[in-house]
Formats: structure tokens, sequence, C-alpha cells
């Protein structure tokens, strides 16, 4: 392959640009070429999974002050993961996940892990 760009790309399709706890790990990358010629490369668009599909861990009931990334730290084990308690709660915009007291946010596994038994 003589084209750097292309080259990189193929590679990415084995390897993510993104850590493993990033809402783009895994989302592919695409290009396009300009009129000048130029060719610029892009994420694809992420769409975020149907919350009703997601299996629930855990709810956690909205108190004054909470913060998504201190609810994904206390939850996931990891504050960067705030965006899957968006995904798990349909949130357009996650400010309004927090600010309802009260609220009950469910913490939802990652897209395709089942339901935990009970038991």
């Amino acid at each position: 392959m003589s084209n750097p760009l292309e080259a990189l790309l193929d590679l990415s399709a084995a390897t993510s640009r993104f850590p493993p706890n990033s809402r783009y790990h895994g989302v592919a990358t695409a290009t396009r070429v300009l009129p000048d010629g130029r060719t610029v490369a892009y994420l694809r668009r992420r769409f975020a999974p149907d919350p009703d599909a997601l299996a629930t861990m855990a709810e956690h009931p909205v108190q004054q002050g909470d913060r998504l990334d201190n609810l994904a730290a206390l939850y996931l084990s990891d504050p960067e993961l705030f965006w899957r308690i968006c995904d798990g709660n349909g949130a357009m915009r996650p400010a309004d996940l927090t600010a309802t007291v009260g609220r009950r946010l469910r913490v939802t596994l990652p897209e395709g892990t089942p339901e935990p038994a009970r038991g």
C-alpha cells in the first residue's frame, strides 16, 4: 500500500484509536476526498444503544451534588465511563441526569452483556 493514510486506516481496523473506556472505542473511521484533492479521515457516527436493551447492574437515587463522573467511579471504577450511565438512561444532555434530586439512575452493563442472575 503506497498511501500512508490508507495504511494507517487499515491498521485502525484491527486496533482502535481510542482506549477501551472511550465511548468511541471500536467505532470505525472513514475517509473523504475533498474537491481540492486532500483526503480527510473522520470518525463514523456512534449510535447510542437502546437503553431498554442494556442490563441494569445498579440503580442510584440522585442526591444533591451528584456528578456523573463520581457516580461512574463509584459504580464502574472509572470516572471516564460516565457515558455508560448516559447510555443507560437515554440522556441527550448528561447534566439533566443529575438535575432532579431523587431521580433513579440506571447503571448498566456494557451492550451485549446479559442481565446478571439474581438469587
